[in-house]
C-alpha cells in the first residue's frame, strides 16, 4: 500500500515537474529554432562573402594583368586578404558557435526525453494492473492460508486418533496378556 501512495506522489511530483519546467522546454525550444535561422543566415552570408570574395579574386586577377596598376593591385590584394582572414574568423566563431548550439540542443532533447519517460498515462494503467494482480495474488494466499489450517486442524485431528488407538491398542494388549495368565493359572 506504501508502493501505491509514493507513486501516486511520484505522479503529483511528475506534473508539478512538468507545470514548472513547460514554460522553460517551450522557451528553449523557440531559443533553439531562433538560433537554428541564425546559423541558416550565417551560412548564406558566409556563402555571399565567399562568393564576393572570388569575385573580388578575379577583379584582383584582371587588373593584375595591368602593369601600370600593379600597386593599387598589390594594396587590394592586402586589402581583401585581411578580410578574407576576418572572414575566416568569423566563420570559425560562427561554426563554433553552431557546434555547442548542437550541444545544448542534444542535453535539451536528452532532458525532454527523461521528462517524457514519465507518462501519467501509462503508469496509471500499470498501477491499475498491479492493483488487479495484487488483489488475485491476495485471494489466493487466503485460500492457501485457509486450506492450511484445515490442513493442520485434520492432522491433529488424526494425531489424537493414532494415540487413543495406540492407547486402546496398549490396553487390549495387557487385558489378553493377564487373561493367558489367567488362564495358564487355572489350567
Amino acid at each position: 500500500m506504501l508502493t501505491v501512495s509514493k507513486l501516486e506522489k511520484v505522479m503529483e511530483l511528475e506534473a508539478q515537474l512538468r507545470e514548472q519546467y513547460q514554460d522553460q522546454l517551450e522557451s528553449k525550444d523557440s531559443a533553439i529554432t531562433t538560433l537554428t535561422e541564425e546559423k541558416e543566415a550565417l551560412e548564406k552570408q558566409v556563402d555571399e562573402l565567399k562568393g564576393t570574395i572570388a569575385s573580388q579574386l578575379a577583379t584582383i586577377t584582371d587588373l593584375s594583368g595591368k602593369a601600370s596598376d600593379i600597386q593599387a593591385v598589390e594594396q587590394r590584394n592586402r586589402e581583401l586578404h585581411n578580410r578574407s582572414e576576418n572572414l575566416k574568423e568569423e566563420v570559425t566563431t560562427a561554426k563554433s558557435r553552431v557546434k555547442t548550439l548542437q550541444k545544448e540542443l542534444a542535453a535539451e532533447r536528452e532532458q525532454h526525453a527523461a521528462l517524457k519517460k514519465y507518462d501519467p498515462e501509462r503508469m496509471k494503467k500499470n498501477l491499475d494492473a498491479n492493483k488487479k494482480k495484487l488483489a488475485g495474488k491476495t485471494k489466493a494466499a487466503d485460500l492457501l492460508q485457509k486450506s492450511f489450517k484445515q490442513a493442520k486442524a485434520d492432522n491433529a485431528r488424526l494425531e489424537q486418533r493414532i494415540k487413543e488407538l495406540e492407547a486402546q491398542q496398549s490396553k487390549d494388549g495387557e487385558e489378553s496378556a493377564s487373561d493367558s495368565k489367567q488362564e495358564e493359572a487355572a489350567a
